[in-house]
């Protein structure tokens, strides 16, 4: 099994209310979990180590600690998405404060993160206005393309 199999099989779990698969072939495996709000992947092989990498988070606008008075309003919800893949950043440096916080209204233009590809540190603009609702991507995570970052109430 390549990575491009995995990568879709995570994308199918995602997508489904399965909460564990776990597949054989000769001398692979892989065995994966799906939790609240990430998948928890792990492959391991005969000889090799075992590997843990985080897949993508499921987009999901409410949890079970969110105030039920958020749960209606799950369905206007506007999702910023990574245009890239790369490693997410909330600042421009570590001494700075967040670009946004739950809460903070954002306007078109207005930069939400910063996303390291290649070296390059290219700052990520929203292209909605309202309020921030949720950062779905811990600070220096690696993100993929078109994962989500935020949940924006619409103004």
């Amino acid at each position: 099994m390549d990575f491009k199999q995995i990568q879709e099989l995570i994308k199918i779990i995602n997508k489904s209310n399965i909460g564990e698969i776990s597949i054989e072939e000769k001398e692979f495996k892989i065995t994966i979990k799906q939790k609240e709000d990430n998948i928890q992947t792990v492959v391991t092989a005969a000889p090799a180590p075992v590997y843990a990498a985080p897949a993508p988070a499921a987009p999901t606008a409410t949890s079970a600690s969110a105030p039920a008075a958020a749960a209606p309003k799950a369905d206007n919800l506007i999702t910023i998405k990574s245009p890239m893949i790369g490693t997410f950043y909330r600042k421009s440096s570590p001494d700075k404060p967040n670009f946004i916080e739950v809460g903070d209204e954002v306007s078109p233009g207005k930069t939400v993160c910063i996303i390291e590809a290649m070296k390059l540190f290219n700052e990520i603009e929203s292209e909605v206005s309202g309020k921030i609702v949720k950062v779905l991507v811990d600070d220096a995570s690696p993100v993929e393309y078109d994962q989500p970052l935020f949940l924006v109430e619409p103004a």
